[in-house]
């Protein structure tokens, strides 16, 4: 009965026939190509591992007073979700382990991608016919910044809560469209009324569905084409040498498959991450030290830490300094790497179809560009951390920060240079000694232009950093216990106008008069980023007290209403 069946449907559908021409399909025999396989299956554990995480998260922003199983936390207030992850992962069987295996894929899910990524980028793999796969592929690792990104900021501890309010920063800070769209996504103002539940259907069902239908178009697309393979003995652009995707391939897969998830259950149950118990319930005016956050948008913190303190006005509208580090930044990016595939088939001429890769040191300038590349965003990444190494080194951190911007200009263009002269030299080499065909060595114009440009910007950007002075620091003397009895003009002129200007028109920070982006902020979100400091203006508890704070604010409200 079952045969009929079987060959009723195949005489109607024709999937012998195409299902034999998967199962044929040969698949080249290099440990790279596992990267992928990585991403596949880590995802599959990042959604198994997930369904049983959601069965017990709730959602919910609800101030509830903690009665569980940690005594540490036991009468603290604390919202529903936060109770609920510390639920997980102290009184649900197995909750701790599902949550940091969970943690774990998702760490090594955005590790193979950016790994793989960088394995099409210098084999030059996203090379006509492949240019649709490469763009889906740069969507996919943008997803997944995203979605790590809502997944460890709905948990509400401090540390996540410290991140929210970084990624508000972000949003707020475009122009004309911020403010309306950090309402959308938080239902007022920070920290909002409905970011948990919205952050939750984004983590749960939008993001992880839309990765589902990327990976599945980038695998369709990968069956339907041919197989990338590296150069070598009897290996053509027409023809494909390997293992059949059945059953030799097939089996090699679920094995990798197995070894992954052995690899992530031993992660998650020997070394621990995010120990969530530790940081607290989320609470607006605290800000935890050392807050660090997951290695993929390390980078993105360490961009907002090393941009020098420039803001562009034009009454009555304000482009705020988070906007360039992060948006511009990241924004400029992914702008190129989508457009890649085609700027560098328009800039050589290559618009043949390729099957067989690149050895990267017979590709110099696209070889230094990538190593450039990695080189600027690992100093980015250790920027991230600047404070904690800081603290590690027993050096101040303005001296790090100066010294990593430094790094950020020079160390890239640096890397481009001797990278680029050392491949050319192995090429002239090879060129002279007859072995074989290698790509053109010579230089041309355009290079010698950007690397004037870039060394041009270097300068500027180092000579307007080091002449810009730096904001007064408050006197040692000037505590909590002296500033009593002064009114909030008082604490204002001694502390605040010496940045913010007598007149709040804003001279090294920003201004807080009538039309400014401070009439839109509330009380207590003024008093979060008093006591927190944000960019140059140094945190203030020990300074001044609540209610010295909120003298100030209403002094600052005052002179707003007066126009």
């Amino acid at each position: 009965m079952m045969r009929g069946i079987i060959r009723g449907v195949d005489e109607r559908l024709g999937t012998a026939r195409m299902t034999r021409e998967v199962l044929n399909k040969v698949f080249p025999d290099h440990w790279s190509f596992l990267l992928g396989e990585v991403i596949l299956y880590t995802f599959i554990i990042l959604v198994g591992t997930g369904v049983y995480l959601t069965l017990f998260f709730d959602a919910s922003q609800q101030e509830v007073l903690y009665a569980g199983s940690y005594v540490p936390l036991q009468g603290v207030e604390m919202s529903r979700a936060y109770a609920s992850a510390l639920d997980i992962s102290f009184s649900v069987r197995s909750g701790l382990v599902i949550r940091q295996v969970h943690h774990w894929a998702a760490l090594i899910f955005a590790a193979a991608m950016v790994t793989h990524l960088l394995r099409t980028f210098f084999t030059g793999a996203f090379r006509k016919p492949r240019e649709m796969n490469w763009a889906v592929g740069v969507t996919l690792l943008i997803l997944a910044m995203v979605n790590g990104f809502t997944g460890y900021s709905m948990i509400d501890d401090q540390l996540s809560g410290t991140g929210l309010r970084i990624g508000y920063s972000i949003i707020i800070s475009i122009p004309l469209i911020g403010p309306w769209l950090s309402s959308l996504l938080l239902g007022g103002e920070f920290p909002g009324a409905d970011i948990l539940s919205r952050l939750f259907v984004l983590h749960v069902m939008i993001v992880p569905t839309l990765i589902a239908l990327l990976l599945a178009a980038h695998m369709a697309i990968l069956v339907r084409q041919k197989h990338t393979q590296f150069p070598g003995r009897d290996k053509t652009e027409n023809t494909i040498t390997g293992l059949r995707l059945w059953p030799t391939y097939a089996m090699k897969a679920v094995g990798v498959f197995f070894l992954t998830g052995a690899v992530l259950a031993g992660m998650g149950g020997l070394i621990q991450i995010n120990p969530i118990w530790m940081f607290g319930p989320f609470r607006v005016a605290d800000v935890s030290s050392a807050s660090q956050p997951d290695w993929y948008v390390g980078w993105l913190e360490g961009a907002l830490r090393l941009m020098p303190a420039w803001e562009l006005r034009f009454a009555p509208f304000e482009i705020p300094n988070p906007f360039y580090p992060s948006l511009v930044l990241a924004g400029g990016v992914f702008v190129v790497l989508y457009a890649w595939p085609w700027l560098e088939a328009w800039k050589t001429g290559d618009h043949e179809i390729h099957h067989l890769l690149d050895r990267p040191s017979e590709r110099p300038t696209r070889t230094s560009i990538g190593l450039a590349a990695i080189a600027f965003f690992g100093v980015l990444f250790v920027a991230g951390g600047d404070d904690v190494i800081a603290v590690w080194l027993d050096i101040s951190v303005n001296s790090m920060v100066r010294m990593l911007q430094f790094l950020a200009i020079v160390l890239p263009i640096a890397v481009f240079f001797i990278s680029r002269s050392v491949m050319r030299r192995r090429i002239a080499k090879r060129e002279k000694s007859g072995k074989g065909f290698v790509p053109k060595v010579g230089h041309s114009k355009w290079e010698f232009r950007i690397a004037f440009v870039l060394v041009a910007v270097s300068v500027l950007f180092i000579y307007v950093s080091l002449s810009k002075p730096s904001p007064p620091a408050l006197p040692e003397t000037w505590t909590a216990e002296a500033n009593n009895g002064l009114s909030g003009l008082q604490m204002y002129d001694a502390a605040c106008a010496q940045c913010h200007g007598e007149s709040l028109e804003g001279i090294f920070g920003p201004a807080l008069g009538p039309g400014t982006d401070s009439e839109e902020m509330s009380d207590t979100l003024i008093g979060a980023v008093v006591f927190a400091g944000i960019g140059t203006m140094p945190p203030m508890p020990g300074v001044l007290t609540e209610q010295q704070v909120e003298d100030v604010i209403v002094y600052i409200r005052r002179v707003q209403e007066s126009g």
